[in-house]
């Protein structure tokens, strides 16, 4: 490769962004929709991943973490808590309040649909070649530490 040709692949930040946003977004909705039947919505499964993530969360900690309005966490827990998914404890300090934590059920049930989604970028992923695949490692690594950043 020239050093011509270097300089004619570089791509300005600006010019980037909207391309890595565009392609992160389409696999995300494809990844998504890899999962098993179910009548678990989107929304349902982020907030019970969420729970899991965290341990154990007030509704109002969750209604924050997923960014949605107090009475909407409230309609989303109470469909996984009619599936066993969920469930509320007492709040150990605050008589007003109540925990939630994914169910060992719940939590089955992310690992079925993590399992499905992984499986599905796995089969994916074993079509490209093995460059393609190296370059996919390295730019996981660097998403991660922008992530992080």
């Amino acid at each position: 490769m020239t050093e011509r040709t270097v300089t004619a692949n570089r791509v300005p930040p600006a010019q980037l962004a909207p391309q890595l946003r565009d392609a992160i977004t389409r696999l995300n909705r494809r990844v998504r929709q890899a999962r098993p039947v179910g009548d678990l919505t989107v929304t349902q499964l982020s907030a019970l991943t969420s729970l899991r993530l965290a341990g154990a969360l007030t509704p109002r900690e969750l209604a924050d973490v997923e960014r949605v309005q107090p009475p909407t966490m409230s309609k989303i827990v109470a469909k996984l808590e009619e599936r066993g998914l969920v469930q509320r404890t007492p709040h150990p300090t605050d008589g007003r309040q109540v925990i939630l934590a994914a169910t060992e059920s719940g939590r089955a049930v992310l690992d079925q649909f993590e399992r499905a989604r992984d499986e599905w970028l796995a089969s994916r992923l074993a079509a490209l070649a093995e460059d393609e695949r190296d370059t996919l490692r390295r730019a996981a690594e660097i998403l991660q530490q922008l992530a992080r950043a």
